[in-house]
């Protein structure tokens, strides 16, 4: 009547739906008459229809690879950027030329004279008028009303340069620096 023995093994595996359908075949065969039997058998029965095709990975998470693009070229600007950075600040550390070790063999004295330090000369601007530095000093006080301080010593130091602006506004004269 039937086969009992190892399960079958399928080149693709079939969907419960599938499964059911077998079984369910295998079953009325079992209880269909021994008539019925000699003419059908159990080598009529169709094989269940193939699992459509499977798709591919690049296919199925098609919506990533933009995101994985543009993360990518992110962090590789980010990199490139940041390489750059560092080699310009290199370059202004190493302003003396590297010797190299391969010229040991012939040194040669080099005599650098000092130069003397160029300083620019101070030019001698106008004082500003008293009237625009007492502007200047209000908008200097506004300004640090403005700031928000962090903790109490930042806000104990703001109000003293705030106590010394305003003492500077209200005096006759203010003293040129």
């Amino acid at each position: 009547m039937s086969e009992e023995g190892p399960p079958k093994l399928y080149t693709n595996k079939p969907r419960k739906a599938q499964l059911k359908q077998f079984r369910g075949q295998q079953k009325s065969n079992e209880y269909s008459s021994p008539a019925a039997m000699g003419t059908h058998g159990h080598a009529a029965a169709p094989p269940p229809p193939p699992p459509p095709p499977k798709v591919p990975f690049v296919r199925r998470y098609k919506f990533v690879w933009p995101i994985l693009l543009a993360v990518n070229l992110g962090v590789g600007a980010y990199l490139f950027l940041g390489n750059k950075k560092k080699e310009i600040g290199e370059e202004e550390e190493q302003d003396v030329t590297p010797v190299s070790t391969k010229d040991t063999a012939a040194p040669v004295l080099e005599m650098n004279v000092p130069t003397p330090p160029t300083t620019n000369p101070v030019v001698k601007r106008e004082p500003i008028p008293e009237n625009q530095q007492r502007e200047l000093l209000k908008w200097i006080l506004e300004e640090k009303r403005k700031i928000k301080p962090k903790d109490a010593e930042e806000k104990q130091k703001i109000d003293e340069e705030k106590a010394l602006i305003k003492r500077l506004i209200r005096s006759k004269s203010i003293p040129s620096v």
